[in-house]
C-alpha cells in the first residue's frame, strides 16, 4: 500500500483506482467508467471482479455469498441493504451469487449460505454464516478493526 494512497478496484469495470487517504469512497468515481466506487446499496459482483478485488484491492469490503433459491439469503437481503446504507461510502457491500459463480464460492470454502466475508486488502479478516439482522451486522462490522480509505 502506497502511503497516502489506496488502490481500489471498481466493481463495475475492474479498473484499479488510486484514492487519496482521507477521501471516502462514496465521493469517488472510477477513472475509467465513471461509476461510484462505493454507494448506499450492495453491488452484485461476478467471479472475474472478485478475483480482481482479491488480487489488487487495498480497501475493505463485505461479501455476501448467497443464492436465489435460498430462503435465509432472501430473508437477510433487506438487513444487508440497510447495513450497506448505514456504512455508505466507507465500506463496500458486495454480493456473489453462488449458483451463478460456484467456482468462486468453492475457492472461498463456502459450506453454507448465506456466508459473509469481511475483507481487508484482499484477505479475509473475519467471517460469519447464517442470517444476520441489521443490528447484528452493524455491531459485527464496528467491532472488527478495519481500515477504510477515509481512515
Amino acid at each position: 500500500m502506497t502511503p497516502n494512497v489506496h488502490h481500489i478496484v471498481c466493481t463495475a469495470c475492474g479498473a484499479v483506482n488510486r484514492v487519496p487517504a482521507g477521501k471516502a469512497l462514496g465521493q469517488g468515481h472510477c477513472g475509467s467508467c465513471k461509476a461510484f466506487l462505493a454507494g448506499e446499496a450492495p453491488v452484485d459482483v461476478d467471479e472475474k471482479i472478485l478475483d480482481r478485488l482479491l488480487a489488487r484491492d487495498e480497501g475493505s469490503f463485505l461479501l455476501d455469498v448467497w443464492a436465489p433459491w435460498c430462503g435465509p439469503c432472501r430473508m437477510m437481503a433487506p438487513s444487508y441493504a440497510e447495513a450497506a446504507s448505514h456504512f455508505a461510502g466507507n465500506l463496500r457491500f458486495l454480493k456473489l451469487n453462488s449458483e451463478a459463480h460456484p467456482n468462486a464460492a468453492a475457492r472461498l470454502q463456502v459450506r453454507g449460505i448465506p456466508a459473509l466475508f469481511l475483507f481487508q486488502a484482499g484477505r479475509v479478516i473475519d467471517q460469519r454464516s447464517g442470517v444476520q439482522t441489521t443490528p447484528m451486522l452493524t455491531q459485527w462490522i464496528e467491532s472488527v478493526k478495519i481500515l477504510t480509505p477515509s481512515a
